[in-house]
């Protein structure tokens, strides 16, 4: 596995092309983090689900990637928050890895249409694995900033249960009531001695999902769903739920990779 020192490349401290500043940085693992990247001027409006292009400029070439944005579109002040996974690959993340927080960065943005249906009553969905629940906890808090919450069912699947990001936040609208929100994780390896202390829900995302909607009462006529990931789980997801009754038009998806391609469109990382 490549350690972000191994990456030989200079990070250029100063480059016309920088517009924004990484602000903040929290590690959740050894492989996962927070970053927060602010505008160094007026901050850019976004939806909630839409994502941004950071890169940093190293050996004389931009080094970027997109990511959804995790943070509500009224809290673009205080800068755009990320869910990163370090990728071990001389890539872009291996650079953002070595980056100290007031360094300056190109950020570029917002794009994409995976976005929540205005004044949608329909019990929402959301369906994620790793870093691809960003968007969806853009998506809540920016309702809950409107106060227009809407009742939210999270299944989040990961390995290992400390990779579940932004766990302590879900549960804490759970058990507070700050939100309407059901909470679901899973976990895919329990078998593993990193998960001896889970107690909670085990198998992938697709494997657990048709018993979360026989469980929590998610009837096809009166929810919306949403998935964001890589495609084989999408896929399988979709075909799960299109054998429980929703119709293609209930079901909304964002890839984070296309098939055959090592990077695409929005990812957390």
């Amino acid at each position: 596995m490549t350690h972000p020192t191994d990456d030989p490349r200079v990070i250029v401290p100063s480059d016309e092309r920088y517009n924004a500043t990484l602000v903040e940085r929290h590690d959740e693992t050894d492989t996962l983090a927070y970053f927060s990247v602010r505008f160094d001027g007026e901050p850019v409006p976004f939806e909630p689900g839409q994502y941004m292009t950071i890169g940093v400029m190293a050996d004389g070439k931009l080094w970027q990637r997109p990511y959804s944005v995790a943070s509500a579109p009224v809290e673009t002040a205080n800068g755009y928050e990320f869910y990163v996974r370090h990728v071990p690959i001389i890539r872009f993340t291996t650079l953002l890895w070595r980056l100290q927080v007031g360094h300056p960065m190109r950020m570029a943005g917002p794009k994409g249409r995976f976005l929540l249906e205005p004044a949608d009553a329909r019990t929402h969905l959301f369906v994620s694995t790793g870093t691809g629940i960003a968007p969806f906890i853009s998506m809540i808090r920016e309702t809950m900033a409107q106060r227009k919450p809407r009742k939210t069912v999270v299944l989040h699947g990961v390995s290992y249960a400390d990779e579940l990001g932004y766990r302590d936040v879900l549960e804490g609208w759970e058990r507070d009531g700050a939100y309407p929100v059901r909470y679901v994780p899973t976990i895919s390896r329990p078998a593993d001695p990193r998960n001896a202390e889970w107690t909670g829900r085990t198998g992938r995302v697709e494997g657990v999902i048709d018993d979360v909607c026989r469980d929590l009462g998610l009837r096809p006529e009166r929810t919306v769903v949403y998935i964001c990931g890589n495609p084989d789980m999408i896929l399988n997801v979709e075909r799960v739920l299109m054998g429980r009754g929703f119709p293609e038009f209930h079901v909304k998806k964002e890839l984070y990779w296309p098939k055959g391609k090592e990077v695409a469109a929005p990812s957390g990382g």
